[in-house]
């Protein structure tokens, strides 16, 4: 059975990930930094020793980038490279700044763009971490960096992913990105983005650029 690395997991498993991954095709090993969670491995995306290289068909991120230093988003690209196996990939969303800026340019700082389980999502929120949870004490939701799509693209290509897709999700103010170890077609890539990506997302409509890493 193939496994995925969750990454950031949090207090979700399996079934909180992609379609693709909630099948019984995929084993699923939890990596969280903090313990409190109760991960299958306590550790930080930047380092990761506690697992082998090439020991992970896949990795799932979900809004863990942007909680990291700038300096610091090449080095978990790199573990995450590492622990990849050479056919592997990786299945990462974070929030999409090009789209939160224009509602900060519309002076919308403090207007709740969306709901999420956490409650009112604000760009506030997503520009600098979910502020209720920072205030209850959860230092670890602060947001330290971000993305738009085109420096996504180039952060995942200069990390030496051979093939990558990403795409934005403009009304829930994400971005969603795979990325290959191996070289693949736009038809494979678009299928596999098919498994994962949310279903708002038009993968036949969504074109692999590798001149966005320029």
């Amino acid at each position: 059975m193939a496994t995925f690395l969750h990454v950031g997991c949090g207090t979700k498993h399996k079934n909180a990930t992609t379609p693709g991954f909630n099948t019984d095709s995929w084993n699923e090993c939890r990596l969280d930094i903090d313990p409190r969670v109760q991960p299958d491995v306590v550790g930080s995306i930047t380092q990761m020793q506690q697992l082998s290289d090439q020991s992970m068909d896949a990795i799932f991120s979900s809004h863990n980038l942007e909680h990291l230093n700038a300096f610091e988003v090449p080095l978990a690209l790199r573990e995450f490279m590492r622990v990849l196996k050479d056919d592997g990939f990786l299945v990462l969303t974070c929030p999409d700044l090009q789209t939160v800026a224009e509602w900060i340019a519309q002076d919308k700082l403090l207007q709740p763009a969306y709901h999420s389980p956490a409650g009112p999502i604000t760009p506030l929120d997503m520009v600098f971490g979910l502020q209720q949870a920072i205030a209850n004490g959860n230092s670890y939701m602060a947001h330290r960096c971000g993305f738009t799509q085109k420096v996504l693209t180039a952060h995942l290509k200069h990390a030496g992913f051979v093939s990558v897709l990403t795409a934005r999700r403009s009304r829930a103010f994400d971005l969603w990105a795979i990325a290959s170890k191996s070289a693949c077609t736009e038809d494979q890539l678009r299928d596999m983005a098919s498994q994962h990506f949310p279903a708002q997302i038009n993968v036949r409509k969504t074109a692999a650029r590798p001149e966005a890493a320029s």
